[in-house]
């Protein structure tokens, strides 16, 4: 449900028309066969699914409002959105909110006047996004002259859809041996639908596409290729890009990017668009991982589909974000003034479970959600005792160059890891193991690209740079739901003395915090200084990486 009213703003003597587009989601279950194999409890918005795109134009206000018919609390993210100024609308359950309660609703107010590009929007509640409620969010641009770079928007969501509702798969694997679960690997929906049964894309000879390419997925990576065609890249994540002609898209979970296809002049044949679902760390089973998948590019409806030979994917020319330059004239972020250096580390459970942790412990959920402990303890919300291990706090001061060193030093597992309320310039990477042949990767120009979420590669670091200009508290996690699930996750805790100054958190998030059942004051125990009395002690990762050498 969508309603438009319209606002009127002024801003440097100028008089700009803004609108304030309202979307209401009625959410609830479904029992529904999204891609025709299993039918299973599914949750979706207004009695549908997929739920449709929001498009908004970047100035615009969106009110995403939320009635939550579920017997279980929702939140809503905007993932890539910055939320400046709000970081309790950012959606992260028992970070910035305690959620939605089962019977209520709660209005979110984003804000767009500073950001456009490729969005989505999902629940942040356990494993409510995988189960269904997710869907793409386009903030079309005001700038004319990027509107004059492409003649069609054509919008391309990738989703992963399992067998069975995946908040029950996550119960088991608390207590299930993983060996005797099932095996059913996801499969993938385009645009919705069973990726096997898709409606051709038409092309006009000539004309200017402009892509855009949503990674919805909570599992595995994308590979995105129109043989016989370039695509010309102009934004990953949100972030125009100076433009770089690339054969295809490697995409992490969570990704976004638009490209610039030209259609040939010739009619004589009709194309595929090649998508391959696949994951470096689970082992090939043909037919299931990878999966390839064929969307018909069709020139002319009786013209023959061309082949092309097959090609390793070495021979490919990816997109990539090191050798990319933002658009935005953001220029390298120096000095450093905080240097943070996170090994990921990997603890195989009773049951044969892994956990994990960037650092020391496995991250877990507090009785009071971090950004109440930043807003209610005074001076003491700058120090990293007010809260508890488990949420591996990093406290940051107001406009320090902050750089993040994540490294995997897993020679198999891969993540991806998103980061909210910024989007960090990207600066480097290498191999974590001095002995290994993988080649480092630096930028070497003046504007590093910038985006939101990033492949972690199998022994690889990965160095990253914000500023930190925008107070909040903002997750950090891997955007495989298995893993951030199971403990892959830290919190940045931003200038918490300008947001006690500056943010007042809706009144209806702390009455819904009572209806849960979780104090909104106080550290994460809701005691004062650094009692913790009551809060279960952090899971320790004592596995892989606790002496990795510095790389610097």
């Amino acid at each position: 449900m969508l309603a438009c009213t319209l606002l009127i703003l002024f801003a440097g003597g100028l008089q700009a028309l803004a609108v304030r587009v309202q979307v209401t989601w009625d959410i609830g279950y479904l029992n529904i066969s999204r891609d025709g194999l299993s039918t299973w409890r599914a949750i979706g918005a207004n009695g549908q699914l997929p739920i449709p795109p929001i498009y908004v134009t970047q100035g615009d206000v969106l009110e995403l409002t939320a009635i939550n018919h579920l017997d279980m609390p929702v939140t809503l993210h905007a993932h890539g959105l910055f939320q400046r100024n709000s970081t309790y609308y950012d959606g992260p359950a028992l970070i910035t909110e305690c959620g939605i309660p089962p019977g209520s609703q709660f209005t979110y107010i984003i804000e767009t006047r500073d950001q456009s590009g490729t969005y989505w929007v999902h629940s942040h509640y356990r494993m409510e996004g995988i189960d269904g409620l997710r869907t793409a969010l386009v903030i079309l641009d005001q700038d004319m002259s990027l509107l004059d770079e492409y003649d069609e928007d054509v919008l391309l969501t990738l989703e992963d859809w399992g067998q069975e509702p995946n908040n029950d798969l996550m119960e088991r694997l608390q207590v299930t041996p993983f060996a005797n679960l099932s095996t059913d690997h996801p499969t993938v929906l385009i645009n919705g639908i069973n990726a096997n049964f898709l409606q051709p894309i038409r092309f006009t000879s000539g004309r200017r596409y402009r892509l855009r390419v949503v990674s919805m997925s909570f599992t595995y990576w994308f590979k995105v290729r129109l043989p016989g065609h370039t695509m010309q890249v102009i934004e990953a994540d949100g972030i125009y890009s100076q433009p770089s002609t690339v054969d295809g898209l490697d995409m992490c979970p969570g990704q976004r990017y638009s490209v610039i296809i030209t259609a040939k002049e010739s009619l004589e044949f009709n194309y595929a668009l090649n998508v391959t679902f696949y994951s470096d760390y689970i082992p090939q089973i043909s037919g299931l991982t990878p999966r390839y998948h064929h969307v018909p590019i069709v020139y002319r409806k009786d013209a023959p589909t061309k082949t092309f030979p097959l090609i390793e994917d070495h021979e490919v020319k990816w997109a990539d974000e090191y050798a990319m330059e933002s658009r935005d004239k953001h220029m390298l972020l120096e000095p450093v003034d905080q240097h943070i250096v996170l090994n990921i580390k990997t603890l195989i459970n009773k049951v044969g479970i892994p956990n994990y942790a960037f650092g020391d412990y496995a991250y877990n959920n507090v009785p009071v959600p971090p950004l109440f402990t930043a807003l209610t303890t005074g001076d003491m919300a700058l120090s990293p005792s007010v809260y508890a291990p488990q949420l591996n706090a990093i406290i940051l001061k107001y406009n320090h160059i902050v750089e993040l060193e994540l490294r995997n030093p897993d020679t198999v597992m891969v993540h991806s890891y998103h980061c909210h309320g910024h989007a960090f310039q990207i600066v480097e990477s290498g191999p974590v193991h001095k002995n290994s042949s993988i080649p480092a990767k630096r930028f070497r120009g003046r504007q590093p690209m910038r985006r939101d979420t990033i492949t972690l590669a199998a022994n690889r670091y990965v160095r990253l740079r914000i500023k930190a200009d925008n107070p909040g508290v903002w997750f950090q996690h891997c955007h495989q739901e298995q893993h951030s699930y199971s403990g892959l996750a830290f919190t940045l805790i931003e200038a918490p003395d300008v947001m006690q100054r500056t943010l007042r958190v809706p009144q209806e998030m702390i009455e819904f915090c009572r209806i849960l059942g979780h104090p909104t004051r106080g550290n994460s125990a809701g005691r004062a200084g650094s009692d913790m009395t009551g809060i279960k002690p952090p899971l320790a990762i004592t596995g892989t990486a606790n002496s990795i050498p510095d790389t610097r």
